[in-house]
């Protein structure tokens, strides 16, 4: 009787012992949460979606959060994501310097937080994978004074004021352009890189200065919307537009010789390397680089034939 019982105790404990085994290291119940600015955006969409499809292929449930460019609603976003027990974040913030309370509240919950292409005035995300910005605009202001023949009058739109990518790009464009002095910039405007805002900013800067040559946009959804709004004030074949991102819509209008170039950035390259580095994590590996810059490349009508909409073919 009394081998019987120590059998049965035995086989309950090794049975118990594999249960909670597979329990813990089954990835299906671990979870990656993705915070991303706006879904107002295809290219945020894209990034955003990338993320989550590679997360899942890791073995992961993944989450998508719209935080609506709103740094009030992300920060609800981190403290239900850090309830409910999510083991990483990949995040694309709404404000450079906004969103430091809430990475660093992530952080004290010991969840690791990898930032894709929107920068973080702090040390406390785990990685930033970042495009650069800086480099791509000047590659994208030298293509400008070459179309322009180093002269006219433009405008810049800006992006979100809060985002460190609206600065870098509008700096790497002006340390171009700034050495001709044939340019003159007779309005620079913030559009919240936000294509309809783009469209009402254009329609009202085109009423006070109807004479101008080239707009420089700090991505390629107010680049679509300063388009539209130079087809209908009849001016689109004589100004020449010129984006940042690499969005779906700016790649076919540079084919069709409508937009003249954009900064190729790659989203899915900053998506997947951050929900690698988030299963990395989890599995244990602490030493990330702080920052990882990705390289932007400009896009014209000589060379849309390498590329597709966020991408390379």
């Amino acid at each position: 009787m009394r081998i019987k019982r120590s059998y049965w105790l035995a086989l309950f404990c090794l049975l118990f012992f594999c249960h909670c085994k597979n329990k813990g290291t089954k990835h299906g119940s671990k979870k990656i949460a993705v915070v991303v600015s706006t879904l107002n955006n295809p290219w945020f969409v894209f990034l955003a979606e990338t993320a989550a499809a590679k997360a899942k292929t890791l073995g992961y449930d993944a989450k998508i959060f719209d935080s609506q460019n709103n740094t009030a609603l992300e920060s609800d976003h981190f403290e239900n994501i850090i309830v409910a027990g999510f083991d990483a974040i990949l995040f694309n913030s709404t404000d450079a310097n906004g969103s430091v309370a809430n990475v660093l509240k992530a952080k004290t919950a010991g969840l690791p937080v990898f930032c894709m292409d929107r920068e973080v005035n702090s040390n406390d995300p785990t990685s930033q994978i970042l495009s650069d910005s800086y480099s791509g605009a000047v590659a994208i202001g030298k293509y400008f004074t070459q179309q322009l023949h180093k002269k006219g009058n433009y405008v810049e739109l800006l992006g979100l004021v809060g985002d460190n990518n609206t600065w870098a790009r509008s700096k790497g464009f002006h340390s171009v352009v700034d050495n001709y002095p044939g340019f003159k910039m007779v309005a620079q405007q913030s559009a919240d890189f936000d294509r309809n805002k783009g469209l009402e900013v254009m329609e009202s800067i085109l009423q006070a200065h109807p004479d101008i040559d080239g707009v420089f946009c700090g991505n390629d959804a107010m680049a679509m919307g300063a388009y539209q709004a130079l087809v209908s004030s009849g001016k689109a074949g004589k100004v020449k537009v010129f984006g940042f991102d690499g969005a779906e819509d700016v790649i076919t209008s540079i084919s069709e010789n409508k937009v003249a170039a954009t900064g190729m950035q790659f989203p899915k390259v900053m998506a997947e390397t951050a929900a690698e580095f988030a299963d990395a994590y989890i599995k244990g590996k602490r030493d990330f680089p702080k920052k990882i810059p990705v390289a932007v490349e400009l896009v014209t009508a000589k060379n849309i034939g390498d590329y597709i909409a966020y991408g390379k073919k």
